[in-house]
């Protein structure tokens, strides 16, 4: 099982960085184009970030969170 969460972990770590490396969207800053005729691309690139970072979040509380952090203590 720790085999798992330090795979995981990894997984998640370089989700992380590709992140961090596409967040930096040069390509898009003279682009006049829009996304459904009102949205500029660099926003909608934007938005497309967030939503990948909240769904690496969510795979990153499934597979890397530890199992035993999640058991509450005697009182």
């Amino acid at each position: 099982m720790t085999q798992d969460i330090r795979r995981g972990t990894r997984i998640i770590w370089i989700g992380v960085i590709v992140l961090i490396v596409l967040r930096q969207d040069l390509w898009f800053w003279n682009d006049p184009s829009l996304v459904f005729g009102i949205l500029p691309v660099g926003l909608a690139w934007q938005i497309a970030i967030s939503i990948a970072a909240a769904i690496l979040w969510i795979i990153a509380t499934k597979i890397a969170w530890p199992a035993d952090e999640m058991q509450e203590e005697p009182r």
